[in-house]
């Protein structure tokens, strides 16, 4: 890149796959050459205009750095993120009815229910995005059609915009929101189709071998990059995270004379796991699924288990599953006080 200094320069040409070999890197790329330059963040040069703005260089955003010291970009591009080869795509189950929350989901799907003005689903990327997954795939299904609108007008609603009217119609971001980079793929994958049958559904578009699956109602203070490194150390086709659930009544401890001589509303169950909901899978996972039926809890996991190749990451810390809407008042009650514990990023 131009008015560098430090970093080392390499040209070569060829597809991402063929520069990862380079490590870390900020890429410009123009007419098939890419000029790689080493940095401390994997991003990429894109040209703005393919991103629906201006090309012009008042309307670029500069991450790329180095040192500490940002990278000059060049006019009418913009820094997105590339992540390693190696890193997990994370599947979100997003197609669910959420009948327990009707007073919510009879207008929208339950990942999209605001908690502190976002949607769930944005603070789940968020966790995910904290610890280097920003490759998304949604499996859509109950009311599918408002996930394809939040998206695809994500950017308008995220940043100041200019809009020239007219014949030269063009439309100029003015700000670059945290979430630069995320790539999120939308897959229909039915109405009525089952936890498993919609992962089988959206394999078409994962890529790698390893891949993470949670659902779009789960939020936890979890170290992510943490459990992948468990995964690969146990080295069996699936791992799940193990949480301390909350019982759904109050504790009471009484006396003789039947007087109650403690009361603790909701607590944690000490002595159980349950599934957290975050999973990780190879790819021979899928060939345990059957079809539209299939039913992710049931069989395929419990056929995982009885053949030796499930392994659970024990998570002590936060977690909590918006199921009622009970429980998304007390989400919401957490963010509007500032002691959102799942909370991780700036």
């Amino acid at each position: 890149m131009a008015g560098t200094s430090g970093p080392q320069k390499c040209e070569v040409s060829g597809d991402r796959a063929a520069l990862r070999e380079h490590g870390t890197f900020c890429t410009q790329r123009r007419t098939g050459v890419v000029g790689v330059v080493v940095v401390n963040r994997v991003l990429s040069w894109t040209p703005l205009a393919a991103r629906g703005g201006c090309a012009d260089p008042t309307g670029c955003v500069n991450l790329c750095r180095q040192g500490g010291r940002p990278l000059p970009p060049l006019p009418g591009w913009i820094a997105i993120d590339i992540m390693p080869a190696d890193t997990p795509q994370v599947v979100i189950l997003c197609g669910g009815l959420g009948t327990r929350m009707r007073e919510e989901t009879e207008f929208r799907p339950k990942p999209l229910v605001d908690v502190g003005g976002r949607p769930l689903i944005w603070h789940i990327m968020k966790l995910y995005a904290q610890h280097g997954f920003t490759d998304f795939t949604l499996c859509l299904g109950y009311r599918g059609y408002m996930f394809k609108e939040y998206f695809l007008n994500y950017e308008a609603m995220s940043n100041d915009i200019t809009i020239h009217l007219g014949r030269e119609h063009c439309i100029k971001y003015h700000e670059a929101h945290p979430e630069q980079g995320f790539r999120v793929t939308l897959a229909e994958t039915g109405l009525n189709t089952m936890t498993g049958g919609r992962v089988q559904r959206a394999a078409k578009y994962l890529r790698g071998d390893t891949f993470m699956v949670t659902y779009g109602d789960g939020l936890a203070d979890l170290d992510f990059g943490r459990v992948l490194a468990f995964h690969r150390k146990h080295g069996r086709l699936a791992t799940v995270t193990a949480v301390r659930p909350s019982s759904r009544f109050g504790n009471l401890e009484l006396d003789e004379a039947s007087r109650v001589s403690s009361f603790m509303e909701k607590p944690r169950e000490v002595d159980t796991w349950v599934s957290g909901g975050f999973f990780i899978f190879e790819r021979p996972v899928l060939d345990y699924l059957d079809g539209d039926e299939c039913v992710l809890e049931r069989e395929p996991l419990e056929q995982l288990a009885r053949d030796g190749q499930l392994v659970a990451f024990r998570h002590d810390g936060f977690f909590y599953a918006c199921d009622t809407y009970r429980e998304y008042q007390i989400l919401n009650d957490m963010w509007t006080s500032g002691a959102a514990p799942w909370k991780s990023w700036e």
